[in-house]
């Protein structure tokens, strides 16, 4: 069975920095698509960011393009989403996501409906 393990969240002021991490227990990550998807109150899911376990490819949404990276390592089936100069309308609970790869990663990371494995959440709070 799937499970997707998130950690990191927090309180953190406008700049400062966060690391979320994502631990998958249950399948090894090759030829999945492991990301990150945030839903604020009031707004849809956006996806954040995702990376494919076999080539590294990622996709990073405009909003946080240049501020966030993320990285994968398949030995310890961890993903983490570095996030930086974060802004309050980074405040949202983060969701870690996972899917066998069927498309491209550009068109997974924006289809919520096809990932069938979600962690729990963890609350990411961007305030002064």
């Amino acid at each position: 069975q799937v499970q997707l393990v998130e950690s990191g969240g927090g309180l953190v002021q406008p700049g400062g920095s966060l690391r979320l991490s994502c631990a998958a227990s249950g399948f090894t990550l090759d030829y999945y698509v492991i990301g990150w998807f945030r839903q604020a109150p009031g707004k849809e899911r956006e996806g954040v960011s995702c990376i494919s376990s076999s080539d590294g490819s990622t996709y990073y949404a405009d909003s946080v393009k240049g501020r966030f990276t993320i990285s994968r390592d398949n030995a310890k089936n961890t993903v983490y989403l570095q996030m930086s100069s974060l802004k309050p309308e980074d405040t949202a609970i983060y969701y870690c996501v996972a899917e066998y790869r069927i498309s491209t990663i550009q068109s997974m990371c924006v289809m919520p409906h096809l990932f069938r494995s979600w962690g729990q959440g963890t609350q990411v709070t961007v305030s002064s």
